[in-house]
């Protein structure tokens, strides 16, 4: 059988896919890996990896066996965390990932409430795009993240923190309410590719995915250069609504309306985690403080947008 070390081997050549930085991240030598790694080979009787590929890329078999040596090593280390417990000198580590516009005022919201409730645990917060948060999830990188659904897989307990309407800022416009049709003889300016408000912007006012009617563009990942920006040369973006936007710009927020619907745009955020974990409990109090922070006041019909 495979013993844990060469399983952590296999695992780290799969992500790194080159044997020179593999063994170095695995602090060995490049013989050593390669030797564990066609030790691990024989004893299982497949091919793992195609060395034939550059870069090195999994054989079928090896595909196959990926996910059930993540599973293992993610068991293995619940022993551990078991022990340390007994020992009474455990702290819990949870390690969070959040998308960009969530995180913007996520963090700076409940940051303090969580380390006053969780005074036991190291709580890490990565802030990534919706894919690679996903991969890292699948990975065994992270214990929960926190996205833009709907997000289907029998794999993960799915929990809906909140409903958040989808705002248009456009500074000098009279009513309170724009329409689709209005927007869409405005410029836009984008979040980069990758953020999932961006498609659901695209989808939502039926935009081009290139602005091949304007002369000039602009994409970028941060919410408020784009407030900025729309502030200095016109148009609009999209804001959620729990976005932190000064109070003498609020004014510039308006409801978004689709002629023919009583419905206005939104997004669900959700919780997604493993089945199973350890480390529920202190996620569920995550997961709580996040619900009762912004429980919905409004009692409006809503869109949910799809991120895809």
């Amino acid at each position: 059988m495979l013993t844990l070390q060469q399983m952590q081997y296999i695992l780290t050549l799969s992500e790194i896919k080159h044997f020179q930085r593999a063994s170095q991240e695995c602090y060995v030598t490049q013989p050593t890996l390669s030797m564990q790694i066609k030790k691990a080979e024989d004893e299982l009787g497949y091919a793992i990896f195609d060395r034939s590929r550059q870069p090195l890329e999994l054989t079928p078999y090896g595909e196959k066996l990926i996910p059930i040596l993540r599973e293992i090593i993610s068991e293995s280390e619940k022993i551990s965390i078991i022990t340390e417990q007994m020992k009474g000198n455990y702290k819990e580590r949870i390690r969070i990932g959040i998308i960009p516009t969530i995180a913007a005022y996520m963090v700076p919201d409940l940051f303090p409430k969580w380390m006053k409730k969780l005074e036991d645990v190291q709580l890490n917060i990565l802030e990534m795009k919706t894919e690679e948060l996903i991969d890292a999830l699948e990975k065994k990188e992270l214990d929960c993240i926190i996205i833009a659904g709907p997000h289907l897989d029998a794999r993960y307990k799915i929990n809906l923190l909140y409903t958040e309407e989808i705002l248009a800022y456009l500074p000098n416009f009279e009513s309170e309410d724009v329409s689709t049709d209005q927007l869409r003889e405005l410029h836009p300016w984008l979040l980069s590719s990758g953020n999932c408000l961006r498609n659901q912007m695209i989808s939502f006012c039926q935009l081009k995915d290139e602005n091949e009617t304007h002369s000039w563009n602009y994409e970028g990942g941060n919410m408020d250069l784009l407030l900025s920006m729309v502030d200095h040369y016109g148009g609009y973006t999209l804001i959620p609504d729990h976005h932190h936007v000064p109070l003498d710009k609020k004014k510039n927020l308006k409801r978004i309306t689709s002629p023919g619907f009583q419905q206005f745009p939104a997004r669900e955020i959700i919780a997604v985690t493993p089945s199973r974990s350890l480390k529920w409990k202190g996620i569920e109090q995550i997961i709580r403080e996040i619900q009762f922070m912004y429980a919905n006041n409004k009692q409006s019909n809503f869109e949910i947008l799809n991120w895809k």
